[in-house]
């Protein structure tokens, strides 16, 4: 049995899964897997990490009713990572490793916040998972599968 909660990070792709057009299995699995995280951290099951790059992206969304809906989630986080050099020089290696700017600060973030796993629906950060080590990166199935209660 682990003595201390969960703690995960997830990136705006997956805050964002359920306002994707649902039409396909995919996408609606993932959103039924993400509602069913994201209740499971309102019952204090899983620890929410929130960062400043959240934000950001978050206010570059140009639908404001999914700008509103995302935000509420703040306020369950138990940490809200505010940018430092150590963060900017882990995103600098992590982009060194393939991934994309963003990508590289939401991961830096979360390793920062010492989160167990980043959860995202992006195809191209999982394929990069295994050159990074601090921390387990999964899309929502597949976490649920994991650790799901």
């Amino acid at each position: 049995m682990r003595k201390n909660k969960i703690k995960i990070y997830l990136d705006n792709c997956l805050f964002n899964r359920p306002f994707d057009e649902q039409s396909h299995i995919r996408i609606r699995i993932e959103t039924e897997a993400k509602l069913a995280i994201q209740e499971e951290i309102r019952r204090g099951t899983y620890q929410l990490i929130w960062s400043y790059i959240l934000d950001y992206e978050n206010s570059k969304n140009p639908f404001r009713e999914r700008q509103e809906q995302i935000m509420k989630w703040k306020k369950y986080a138990i940490t809200d990572i505010e940018e430092n050099t150590g963060i900017i020089k882990t995103a600098l290696l992590l982009n060194s490793k393939g991934l994309q700017k963003m990508d590289s600060l939401h991961i830096a973030c979360a390793i920062f916040a010492k989160a167990d796993y980043f959860l995202t629906t992006d195809d191209k950060v999982i394929k990069k998972a295994n050159a990074i080590t601090e921390l387990e990166i999964s899309d929502p199935i597949n976490f649920i599968k994991k650790v799901f209660p």
